[in-house]
C-alpha cells in the first residue's frame, strides 16, 4: 500500500462499478446503497465510471439517483444522469485499426463500441452472452468493422487465455504509446480507448467541474485500470478482490465485493464511523 498523497478534506468519492460497486451478481446492496446515502448527507458528492456503456449504468443512476456526471467507456463517454450526452472521445481511426490489428494477431476476439451501440463478429464469441447480460442491451453482428472506423470510443480485446490479454495489453503500449489508453477492465478483456478517455481522466474532468482539487477525491477500485485513477486522486482504495499488483498501489484496502468492501470502506475511510 501507498502512503496518503493528500491530508485534504475528501468531498467527492468516485467508484468504479464492477468488481466494486456491485457484487459479482450485479447487485446493489442495501448497505451500499446506505453508505452512498450517507456521503450525500455529509455533503459529500458520489460518482460512478466503468469500462461499460454509459446506457447501460441506468440501473445505478435509477438506485442511487446520482446528481454527478456518468462517465461511461472509462472517460470516452460523459453523460448527466438523465442520459444526455456531455462529451464523447472518439479515437483516431489509425489508432483502431492498429488496435484491431493487434488484438487479432494475439487471437483474441474483436469488439468495438461506438457512444450508443456495441458490434461483435460473433454471438457465441467468447464473454458475448455475459456481457449482454450485463449491460442490458444486445450486441449488433458487423464481421467487417470497416464502415466503424471512424465512429469508435472503445475497442475491446476478448480471451479466456489470460496470458494473451496481457500480452497484447504490453503489444498495445509498445505500438500505439500515447495515441491510445490500454488497460484490462477485467483479466480477460482488454480495454482501448482514447489517450485521454482513462479513469484517471476521470478524476481530472470531476476535479475541473466541481472546481476542487484532486486531492479531494478518493477513488475505488479492483482493477488494473483504475490504478489510473488511484494515482491522481488524493486517497485510493482498492477492493479485497483486487490483485496483489493493484492493492499494492492503493493507499487503503477494504474488502472484496462479494463482502460488502465498498461500504465497508466507505464507512471505515471516509466517513470514520
Amino acid at each position: 500500500m501507498k502512503p496518503l498523497s493528500s491530508s485534504e478534506p475528501i468531498s467527492l468519492v468516485l467508484a468504479d462499478v464492477d468488481g466494486t460497486l456491485v457484487t459479482q451478481d450485479k447487485v446493489l446492496t442495501e448497505r451500499t446503497k446506505h453508505a452512498v446515502q450517507r456521503l450525500r448527507e455529509r455533503g459529500i458528492r458520489f460518482a460512478i465510471t466503468s469500462g461499460r456503456p454509459p446506457r447501460c449504468m441506468q440501473m445505478v443512476d435509477d438506485a442511487l439517483h446520482l446528481e454527478t456526471p456518468i462517465a461511461g467507456f472509462n472517460g470516452g463517454v460523459f453523460i448527466q444522469p438523465d442520459g444526455k450526452v456531455i462529451s464523447s472521445r472518439i479515437l483516431s481511426r489509425e489508432a483502431v485499426e492498429t488496435a484491431l490489428e493487434i488484438i487479432r494477431k494475439n487471437q483474441l476476439a474483436a469488439w468495438l463500441y461506438t457512444p450508443d451501440k456495441w458490434y461483435i463478429p460473433d454471438l457465441k464469441g467468447p464473454h458475448v452472452a455475459r456481457e449482454a447480460w450485463t449491460v442490458k442491451f444486445e450486441a449488433k453482428v458487423q464481421t467487417d468493422f470497416t464502415p466503424l472506423l471512424d465512429q469508435a470510443v472503445k475497442i475491446v480485446g476478448v480471451s479466456d487465455d489470460l496470458a494473451a490479454v496481457a500480452a497484447c495489453e504490453a503489444e498495445c503500449h509498445k505500438v500505439l504509446q500515447s495515441s491510445v489508453s490500454a488497460a484490462r477492465s477485467q483479466p480477460y478483456y482488454l480495454d482501448v480507448t482514447h489517450p485521454k478517455a482513462t479513469k484517471g481522466g476521470v478524476v481530472v474532468y470531476l476535479s475541473q467541474s466541481f472546481q476542487i482539487s484532486p486531492g479531494q477525491i478518493a477513488t475505488l477500485g479492483d482493477m488494473p485500470n483504475d490504478v489510473l485513477m488511484f494515482k491522481k486522486s488524493g486517497m485510493s482504495i482498492a477492493m479485497g478482490n483486487a490483485s496483489a499488483e493493484v492493492q499494492a498501489q492503493a493507499n487503503y484496502v477494504t474488502a472484496s465485493n462479494e463482502e460488502e468492501g465498498f461500504a465497508m470502506a466507505i464507512e471505515k475511510f471516509i466517513l470514520k464511523s
